[in-house]
């Protein structure tokens, strides 16, 4: 029965669609979280001196708020992931797993 069952998901058009689509956004989604962790990590090896630069008066140098950015993107992204998961994905799953419980 179980074998059954799991043919009958797999061989559905929307999960076809679903396993397409969650697979791309999440590459496009890595591709993107790796250039910017990346290029902080290559800016840290290769060009210290512009990330030293001090910004004002004060010690904060260029460095900790691009350093942060790159975490806020990291949640951003993770946001932005979630949401489409949750509206556009889970609507997927919900026509799959109606369809094939029949």
């Amino acid at each position: 029965m179980q074998d059954d069952l799991l043919q009958r998901v797999v061989s559905h058009p929307k999960y076809q669609e679903l396993k397409a689509k969650r697979s791309s956004f999440g590459w496009t989604l890595t591709w993107a979280m790796m250039i910017v962790y990346y290029g902080f990590i290559g800016l840290i090896a290769f060009d210290k001196s512009f990330l030293a630069q001090k910004m004002g008066e004060g010690p904060m140098t260029i460095g900790i708020p691009i350093g942060f950015g790159v975490i806020v993107f990291t949640v951003a992204i993770t946001a932005y992931y979630v949401n489409r998961a949750n509206s556009t994905y889970d609507d997927l799953t919900a026509e799959i797993t109606k369809a094939v419980l029949k």
